[in-house]
This record gives C-alpha cells, sequence and structure tokens, in this order.
C-alpha cells in the first residue's frame, strides 16, 4: 500500500504595524450612563479570524433595526414585527428578547422633512423611550437630510450625556465641525459614513480626528447587496482592514454594515418561481449572505433585520471565535427550521 509522506505545517505568522482602534458603545450607570453594560468593538492586530496568528479581541456584534414610525417592511420581516411595527420602544425588547440583538439601531426616519418632518423634540422623545425600554447600547439614525440630522442629532446627543450612543452618521455633507463638537462634548461616538471610495473616508475620518479621539470613531464604507455590488463593498472593507493593519491610521477604526441593505435588493422579497421559493426563506437568506463574506473582510458591527440572519450569522462569528476550533457541521441547521407565513400557516425548508 502506498501512503502519503507525512509533512508538517507550520502557519505564515506575520506581525503588522498597525492597530484598529478600540471603540465603546453605551455607558454604564458608573461610566455616566444608563445602560446595563457597554460593548468594545475594533482592536485587531491581525485580518478577521486569523486566529493562528492573534485571537480575535472583540467579536463582531449585530444591531437590529428598529424605526419610529410604521414603514413598509417586506412580508418575510414584517412577519416577525407586524404587531409592534408602530411602537418603536415594544420593537426594540422585541429584538433584544426575541432577536438576541446586541445592540438596537433607532431610525428616525419621521423627521424626514420629506416624510412627517417630526421635530427634534420628538425624536428625543422616541430616543427615550426606546432607551427605557431596552438597557443594551443604542445606535441613533438619522432621515439622510443633512441639515435636519445635524439638528436631531444636536438634540439627542444634548438629551442623553455621556451615553456614548453611536450616532449614525455624520456625512461630507453636513457640517462636520459642528457635529463632531456636540458629539465629543455630549460624550457620544460619530459613525464616519462615506459612498465606496477609500480616500473619501479617509478625508472625512481626518477632519473628524480634528474633535475627537480615536475611540469615538467607527465607520460606515457603505454596503451594496448580494447581486449589487457585494464583491465590490467586501473589496472595500479588506481594503480598509488591511491599510489599517499596514499602518494606515486614516482607515484604522471598526467597521459598520448596513447588512440590512439586502432588503433593497428585489430578489430578497419579489414574488418569484417556485424554484426560489418560499420568499420567507430567501430573504433572510440574501441577508445573511450579504453580511457573512463582510464579516470576513473584517466588520466589527452589522446592521440587521430578520431574526433567522441575526441567528446564524451570530452562530458563524461564534465558532470562528472559538478557542477549541470550529464545528460548522450545525451552522445550516437553521435552513430547516419552520417560519410562520403572514396568513398563519408555517413552511418548511430542508
Amino acid at each position: 500500500m502506498s501512503r502519503l509522506l507525512k509533512a508538517t505545517f507550520t502557519p505564515p505568522v506575520q506581525t503588522y504595524l498597525g492597530k484598529v482602534a478600540e471603540v465603546k458603545l453605551g455607558a454604564t450607570r458608573k461610566e455616566g450612563g444608563t445602560r446595563a453594560r457597554n460593548i468594545i468593538i475594533g482592536g485587531e492586530t491581525a485580518p478577521a479570524f486569523y486566529t493562528f496568528e492573534k485571537p480575535t479581541p472583540h467579536p463582531p456584534v449585530v444591531a437590529v433595526d428598529v424605526f419610529d414610525m410604521k414603514v413598509s417592511l417586506p412580508r418575510a420581516v414584517k412577519i416577525h414585527v407586524k404587531e409592534v411595527i408602530e411602537d418603536p420602544a415594544e420593537w426594540a425588547k422585541l429584538a433584544v428578547k426575541r432577536f438576541d440583538a446586541d445592540l438596537v439601531t433607532v431610525h428616525l426616519v419621521s423627521t424626514d422633512p420629506l416624510n412627517n418632518d417630526t421635530s427634534p423634540r420628538h425624536a428625543v422623545k422616541t430616543v427615550e423611550s426606546v432607551a427605557q425600554a431596552v438597557d443594551v447600547p443604542l445606535i441613533i439614525g438619522g432621515c439622510g437630510d443633512p441639515a435636519k440630522d445635524l439638528k436631531v442629532f444636536k438634540a439627542v446627543t444634548e438629551a442623553f450625556v455621556g451615553e456614548r450612543f453611536l450616532i449614525s452618521s455624520v456625512t461630507r455633507e453636513m457640517d462636520i465641525e459642528q457635529c463632531a463638537q456636540f458629539i465629543k462634548k455630549h460624550g457620544h461616538v460619530a459613525l464616519s459614513f462615506t459612498p465606496m471610495d477609500l480616500n473619501l473616508a479617509r478625508g472625512l475620518n481626518r477632519r473628524l480626528r480634528e474633535f475627537l479621539t480615536d475611540g469615538d470613531i467607527v465607520m460606515d464604507l457603505t454596503t451594496a447587496a448580494l447581486g449589487y455590488g457585494l464583491e465590490y463593498a467586501f473589496s472595500n472593507m479588506e481594503r480598509a482592514r488591511l491599510s489599517a493593519l499596514a499602518g494606515d491610521k486614516e482607515l484604522a477604526y471598526p467597521i459598520s454594515s448596513g447588512a440590512a441593505n439586502a432588503w433593497a435588493a428585489r430578489e430578497a422579497w419579489m414574488e418569484m418561481g417556485q424554484e426560489w421559493e418560499p420568499r420567507e426563506l430567501r430573504g433572510p437568506l440574501w441577508e445573511l449572505v450579504t453580511a457573512l463574506p463582510l464579516l470576513l473582510a473584517g466588520t466589527d458591527l452589522f446592521m440587521m433585520m430578520h431574526p433567522a440572519a441575526v441567528k446564524a450569522l451570530k452562530e458563524v462569528t461564534k465558532q470562528l471565535t472559538s478557542p477549541t476550533g470550529t464545528k460548522a457541521g450545525h451552522i445550516a441547521e437553521w435552513i430547516s427550521t419552520r417560519i410562520a407565513s403572514e396568513e398563519g400557516s408555517t413552511c418548511e425548508k430542508s
């Protein structure tokens, strides 16, 4: 009988010049806030999950999206939140207790001048109701209008001094100096948002660093969904992380990904041929497959919507960061989960 020659393999361990900044989200009572605990992201000194080089300092975390008004949602998501869709505080409770969210993102979409144009004071009341309902760190999402977001963010940061909310987001179109100053003054964290261009990210981060410390910045490089540029989003985030490890201080920040952007892809929710059904399964798969490559690129924080996608991503993360090695066989078991339909019946896929 022939046998292969035995050989040893030594992983090609490297050391890196740079380190990703550590950012703390949320503040406990002892730290001047009201959260039950805080969450630290970043701190990497090696590529994502290169545990043969360095252990993962802080596992990636997941925030679940909550909206401050009734919004149109894909059917696959709506069936899980339809009872709370008009109550952001109850929605946040559901996200934490049932969906196992590490954080909650409060999207203040009603403040949009083209929507309900609600006031900054109204936004503060909404955030207050959510902050009282759950004790996890919060992400405060604006409406996307630079002028209105500046007013809303100013009001929220002033009303919740020291809470270390992640303010989502600071963009190149805003008054960067003013926004950064009140984020710093009132003890919060800035989410630096740019399109998929690392030079733009460097420029915005450079401006923020004039007013904020490295521990006060998280960056969002834009997430394109599966089928709509995911490969470019992956490449962009991977390049940012490798540049940070190579010593580029302007990109040495934790990365946030809006993986829920997957639901903007028509294929995630629209009615298609029988071979693509059921939609209740296809949708969360689309969100999960959008998130997984970005997890491997080095993303530290995901903003998501569907509980099955959240559960699967967290399980993969747990396996990848386990000191005892990975046992991936059961990760796909959720695919056979019985999923309730909008009409109350169930569907099963295996």
